[in-house]
């Protein structure tokens, strides 16, 4: 398969895929959308980041019958930022269509989110819990759902939604097409499998037989006293060298928002989000930003999962996160869907002890530079561990930002 042409799928889709200049499937879409149009079940197991949106969200498109105006399509997700992201996948590829779709999730008024559901919305997309929480009501059946997916099943048994998905199963049409997309597939995942999918078609991207390694470039500046600011300021000056924006992380949601606060009295064209934001505030930083309006978004780890979006080309770790778990999901918000991207990190004196704990968690020694971008010497520590894929890119460039051009 090399392009999306190949596929039977509305026009509409099509034009809009022309329009992102999306032309040809990741692997993950190449093998799951041909069963999916053909009405088979299908587990997929890819990386984050390898367009599983797309892969189970141009066979839904399709599996709506405009005509039919109750509930047809549900998918599960397990965070409000996630189910936001993906119905605006949905919403994009419908547009040009007559089917209506909604997204719900905890945190918002019911009233909207029920009008919504009973103006005919044909698509939701929504969390376990608030979803629950609509069957519960009565104000949302699902009896009527022909096509089902659940999208990032491990993170959601992470969170405990297990019960609640189990639950909202048990009341949707048996005869039902289902997807389950997940990055990995614990034994839960598998239990849903066995219970809920008939002959599912097991799909797992090529890249997951490997090591997957994203096309990301990592560099560490080494700094001392007030160098970190300093260094921060350079690179916000000088534009990432694929354009595209930038993405910040601090540690604790004052720490940002007092960054954000110094950031814009200098002129920088700046958002913050933290977890002080009511949801209002959240969704319109986040709209801004992934409609490319906002060129520097700060944050603390809440912007570390869920947040897919393509035109991030450069991560600053300005403090460090507390695992190098944490790292890697940090870090692998750039160098998407076969995008490259940058990851730099800022280290002070205090810095040293935790940086080398992430280190050792991550297996890999990243070059360092001086502040003004001088290569420092290094022993590279013995590797213990590999924290999945965090985007430890073989690329040889020149250090990132080593000077202005």
């Amino acid at each position: 398969m090399t392009t999306f042409h190949e596929f039977k799928i509305r026009p509409s889709s099509l034009k809009v895929l022309d329009g992102m200049d999306i032309i040809t499937p990741t692997d993950i879409q190449a093998n799951s959308i041909p069963p999916l149009l053909e009405g088979r079940d299908v587990i997929g197991q890819a990386h984050t980041g390898s367009g599983k949106t797309l892969a189970f969200g141009l066979p839904l498109i399709e599996s709506i019958v405009p005509e039919n105006k109750w509930l047809q399509a549900l998918v599960l997700v397990p965070t409000r930022e996630l189910a936001i992201q993906v119905h605006d996948v949905i919403e994009m590829l419908a547009k040009a269509t007559k089917i209506k779709s909604t997204v719900i999730y905890g945190g918002r008024a019911y009233g909207p989110q029920r009008d919504a559901i009973y103006g005919g919305a044909q698509i939701v997309v929504g969390t376990p819990g608030r979803v629950l929480d609509h069957l519960n009501q009565g104000t949302m059946r699902v009896d009527g759902v022909t096509y089902m997916v659940l999208d990032e099943a491990d993170q959601m048994l992470d969170r405990g939604f297990a019960p609640d998905v189990e639950r909202i199963l048990a009341q949707t049409n048996k005869a039902r097409q289902t997807a389950l997309f997940s990055a990995t597939t614990p034994e839960w995942v598998m239990k849903v499998m066995d219970k809920h999918l008939r002959d599912a078609v097991v799909v797992r991207s090529i890249d997951d037989d490997v090591e997957y390694e994203p096309d990301i470039e990592h560099v560490v500046y080494e700094c001392f006293s007030d160098d970190k600011m300093k260094v921060l300021l350079k690179l916000l000056d000088e534009p990432s060298e694929e354009g595209g924006t930038t993405l910040v992380f601090g540690r604790t949601k004052h720490g940002v928002r007092n960054l954000g606060v110094k950031l814009e009295r200098m002129g920088y064209q700046v958002d913050v989000l933290q977890g002080n934001l009511s949801q209002g505030q959240r969704e319109r930083v986040l709209s801004k930003f992934r409609a490319g309006k906002t060129p520097i978004l700060l944050a603390t780890n809440v912007a570390a999962r869920g947040l897919d979006v393509l035109h991030i080309t450069r991560v600053i770790n300005y403090e460090l996160p507390e695992t190098a778990e944490l790292f890697t999901h940090r870090v692998g918000r750039t160098g998407r869907m076969g995008r490259s991207g940058q990851a730099i990190t800022i280290i002070g004196p205090a810095d040293f002890p935790k940086w080398k704990e992430i280190e050792r968690g991550l297996g890999k020694t990243m070059p360092r530079l001086s502040p003004d971008g001088v290569e420092i010497k290094q022993m590279a520590p013995k590797p213990q561990s590999r924290m999945g894929s965090g985007g430890f890119g073989t690329r040889r460039r020149r250090p990132a930002f080593a000077g202005r051009r």
